[in-house]
């Protein structure tokens, strides 16, 4: 399976750091780090401190996982007096992300190619089905808007500490469908009732980032929305607003995905060990059905 099929090629990640399986290779988690991180630096930190509450991390209740922590381009920053940093996109303000949003689209566009080559290749290894995708903070909402690019489902996805790009404008999109037919009527249903496919929230989603980030109209089904989608935030997270994860929450709901969301009370910007880690291999367990500990 080809998920890169419409885009211009790019350069591969110059660094990427990967931890390859401790037995044989069934799984593949693309996980991607924050604002000014890097690959090696949130690779290793999750890994060593990212523990259960049995004390164990997560190549050991996954022992077949390659774990894929790629690294974003340095770009100049606005929100830091154009100085560079590693970063998937540009962002004008750190505070409302939605501030001159347009300055987010280059590196949006750019790290998308990236990604995508990324996920084709594991697709290749072990299927879509068993490919996780997620981030943190500005990782997670790159690995959000992948998500909505991709036109078939992955096993699963994670966001933590992080919020969705476009937000307000995803939901206008679908805000504008719903008021144009009030009672969910549409001309050019299907002699049985069945809502057209094209008039789906998903396809109004991903049209709208295909759109955005200049890429070809592809086949689209709804088992697209299968990916279930695990966020978690913290109620004292000073760096992201926790009102930024609960509109992805929401927003992502709207569009038709599954979304457990966890509020982790005090928390700062980051992950919660082992509460949140617990929940992640819970919705490991229970919504993506890996095999999670039984090593």
């Amino acid at each position: 399976m080809d998920v890169s099929a419409g885009l211009a090629s790019s350069k591969r990640f110059t660094t990427t750091y990967i931890i390859e399986p401790l037995s044989a290779h069934a799984h593949s988690l693309i996980l991607m780090h924050g604002l000014g991180s890097n690959g090696k630096e949130f690779g290793s930190e999750l890994l060593k401190t990212g523990l259960s509450s049995d004390g164990r991390s997560l190549p050991q209740l996954l022992p077949g996982a390659r774990f894929i922590f790629p690294t974003a381009k340095r770009r100049r920053s606005r929100a830091f007096s154009r100085s560079k940093l590693t970063q998937w996109f540009d962002m004008a303000s750190l505070d409302d992300p939605s501030y001159r949003e347009y300055t987010q689209l280059e590196g949006l566009e750019e790290s998308l190619h990236q990604v995508l080559e990324l996920l084709s290749e594991e697709v290749g290894k072990v299927s879509a089905q068993n490919v996780l995708l997620g981030g943190l903070s500005q990782g997670m909402a790159m690995s959000a808007i992948c998500l909505l690019y991709l036109e078939f489902p992955l096993g699963g996805f994670i966001g933590m500490s992080g919020w969705l790009p476009y937000s307000k404008d995803l939901r206008e999109v679908l805000k504008n469908d719903a008021e144009n037919n009030p009672f969910g009527e549409d001309p050019f249903d299907v002699p049985d009732g069945r809502k057209s496919e094209e008039q789906e929230p998903i396809h109004k989603a991903v049209d709208f980032i295909r759109d955005l980030l200049g890429g070809d109209r592809q086949a689209l089904s709804r088992n697209a929305l299968a990916t279930p989608v695990f966020l978690g935030h913290g109620t004292a997270d000073e760096k992201v607003a926790p009102e930024l994860g609960e509109s992805a929450c929401s927003t992502l709901r709207e569009i038709g995905f599954k979304v457990l969301w966890r509020a982790y009370q005090g928390q700062g910007h980051w992950y919660k060990v082992p509460e949140e880690i617990d929940d992640i291999l819970a919705f490991m367990s229970t919504e993506m059905k890996w095999p999670v500990g039984n090593n």
